[in-house]
């Protein structure tokens, strides 16, 4: 992406916040975790870990909830969930005090450009207090243009949730699935992230996201 992988944009955020962060885990399928652990010596002041989720190509997927719940008993503490699949210009430095604040699940949040961002994504609303008080996820008729990012904070107690969720048998590729869920049952809150986010979920969105980033590239 410009130059660079996609990831690497994410650790420079990492790298701003690493503070706040005692570790990084990197979750990825068997096949490249080689790949990874190679990769991630470059960056040597983050503490990063490649973990598998042992599945060998796409048919043995567990999805993106189903991998978390799988990891969640080896988290220790407070965690903090980002897909790798989306660049944001945000710092995250205040949604993290946001969230140690509030000392409940956070969502990141974003206000869209175009209406297909609500309707590949998720549809939020938030009452006076932040709360989330509705969230759809891939709506056909959205009636908001706020839409849920994939960077959630989560205190400790949610791993628990996710295997709750993964043992009802709900759905377990889509990570808005389960805030869709987990909102209904705890308090779940909004922090609206500042700049622009790209959503790299098509083609179309990668090639759109490149030339912007190029272009800011040579406006510096």
């Amino acid at each position: 992406m410009a130059g660079k992988p996609l990831i690497n944009y994410l650790m420079e955020k990492f790298i701003y916040i690493r503070d706040a962060v005692s570790e990084v885990w990197v979750l990825t399928n068997e096949r490249f975790k080689g790949q990874f652990e190679k990769w991630a010596e470059k960056y040597p002041l983050l503490s990063i870990k490649i973990i598998s989720d042992g599945s060998s190509d796409e048919f043995e997927k567990p999805g993106a909830v189903g991998a978390m719940a799988k990891i969640a008993p080896l988290i220790d503490g407070d965690f903090l969930v980002m897909a790798g699949d989306c660049i944001y210009e945000d710092d995250l430095d205040g949604f993290l005090g946001f969230f140690m604040n509030m000392g409940k699940p956070v969502v990141a949040v974003y206000q869209a450009v175009e209406i297909d961002q609500v309707k590949r994504g998720s549809a939020v609303i938030l009452d006076v207090y932040g709360r989330i008080s509705s969230f759809i996820e891939k709506p056909e008729n959205p009636s908001t243009s706020l839409v849920g990012a994939v960077i959630y904070a989560f205190p400790s107690w949610v791993k628990n949730r996710l295997v709750e969720y993964v043992g009802l048998g709900l759905p377990r590729d889509e990570p808005g699935r389960f805030i869709e869920w987990l909102h209904r049952v705890e308090e779940v809150y909004g922090y609206v992230l500042k700049g622009n986010v790209w959503d790299i979920g098509t083609l179309e969105a990668y090639l759109k996201a490149e030339d912007m980033l190029k272009r800011r590239m040579e406006w510096y």
